[in-house]
């Protein structure tokens, strides 16, 4: 720890950074690894340092054909909950968001989680009845939920749309004070860190372009930097899932769509918690920067592309504005888009593949940021064991061959979407 201490930060702070040593590795790659997870986001990253924690796995490559971080990782709006209602799901999410309040312990690294609230608000009759079916479900399962009615939210919330000409008039809302959000390209780099300190390799700027086949087995991994021998292969790569199982002829049942994000200038503190309005599809919080932080749906049209559009960027606004009148006065200063790979039944794929010793960590729909420790977690044990864990046992690829859908609706701000 002397190493890092407030003077060596101060020292290092007038030296042009020369003696900072690398927060993770630049290794050049081996010929060979036990395990090769595709995708330096949250979800590759995690599950290596857990297969290395966990299960004692060290020689782990963790390839990235860009830079760590950059892809969906770095493209979402950070929140984090476990207000879900099927089983499935709810046990799988509480566990990730009790991993994430002892996330910066663990890392030995701080990555902002905080857990100010999330509040989905409800605009009819009906919508009410949904939410406390909701909430009493996640009561029932352990998962904290306050139903709360509209003058409770008035006092929490004043600058919400409550005059009496309201197009959705705010009736109540379930919250849940334990979720909140993170900073999420500190999650990367702790994340990176901690894998690397346990000695996994993490390779950027490794483009996987094809792999080789023997029987029903992964055994050579071809990328941009070469090929490298393989014992298993695991895919979290979000919304290149598809690209990437096309090279080994694997068709999965998800969509890769454009999900788009938005940040306002700074302003003194005003939204204290993370809020969903699920009439308009619009969720808001506000960054430790000052800038509100926002979006909407995924644009309806299948794409790689990670760039937005006008038509978008109105109907996110418009949305915006029918909550919170006062944020006509702002600019936007940045706007992105992430891949989201979208699964038929609103609910992840974390499991084994057709392919002997080829897993799959994919189909997050709006649900991967928050996911991010809990998918490691149990991806791990899945990778390391070759059969799932408990948490995501319900969560496999087969469930889609049986007709046992997970039908999620109702996750976050959509109460009656998926």
């Amino acid at each position: 720890m002397a190493k890092y201490s407030i003077f060596n930060i101060i020292k290092n702070a007038f030296n042009e950074d020369k003696n900072w040593a690398r927060a993770w590795r630049d290794p050049e790659p081996k010929k060979s690894y036990d395990v090769i997870i595709i995708g330096a986001g949250g979800h590759g990253l995690a599950s290596a340092f857990y297969l290395a924690k966990n299960h004692g796995i060290r020689n782990i490559a963790v390839l990235e054909k860009g830079y760590l971080g950059g892809g969906n990782t770095g493209r979402n709006t950070t929140i984090v909950r476990s207000n879900y209602m099927l089983d499935e799901n709810a046990h799988f999410y509480e566990k990730s968001l009790q991993l994430w309040e002892q996330l910066s312990s663990e890392l030995n690294y701080n990555v902002m989680f905080s857990q100010r609230g999330v509040l989905n608000l409800a605009h009819t009759d009906s919508q009410i009845d949904a939410i406390t079916r909701r909430g009493n479900t996640m009561r029932l399962n352990g998962i904290d939920a306050e139903l709360l009615d509209e003058k409770q939210i008035r006092k929490l919330m004043p600058y919400l749309d409550f005059s009496n000409d309201v197009r959705f008039p705010i009736k109540g809302g379930l919250l849940q004070r334990r979720g909140g959000t993170a900073r999420h390209d500190a999650v990367a780099w702790g994340l990176a860190r901690a894998a690397d300190s346990l000695g996994v390799d993490i390779i950027q700027n490794c483009e996987v372009i094809g792999f080789e086949e023997t029987g029903n087995k992964i055994t050579v991994v071809k990328t941009s930097r070469g090929n490298f021998n393989c014992g298993k292969v695991g895919f979290a790569v979000a919304g290149n899932t598809g690209h990437l199982a096309s090279l080994i002829n694997l068709k999965l049942p998800i969509e890769s769509h454009v999900l788009q994000a938005f940040v306002s200038e700074p302003l003194k503190p005003m939204i204290d918690h993370v809020v969903t309005f699920g009439a308009g599809h619009f969720y808001i919080s506000q960054s430790d920067k000052g800038g509100l932080v926002f979006g909407g749906d995924i644009d309806m049209y299948n794409s790689y592309a990670q760039k937005g559009n006008l038509p978008l960027i109105e109907e996110v606004v418009t949305a915006g504005l029918a909550m919170i009148p006062s944020l006509s006065r702002l600019r936007i200063t940045r706007h992105w888009g992430g891949v989201m790979d979208m699964s038929m039944d609103g609910s992840p794929i974390i499991g084994k593949s057709p392919i002997d010793n080829l897993y799959l960590n994919c189909g997050w729909c709006y649900g991967g940021f928050k996911a991010t420790p809990g998918s490691g977690w149990v991806f791990a044990h899945t990778i390391a064991n070759d059969e799932p864990h408990r948490l995501n046992k319900g969560l496999n690829l087969e469930r889609f061959k049986k007709g046992r859908m997970v039908d999620e609706r109702g996750a976050g701000p959509f109460p009656n979407r998926h």
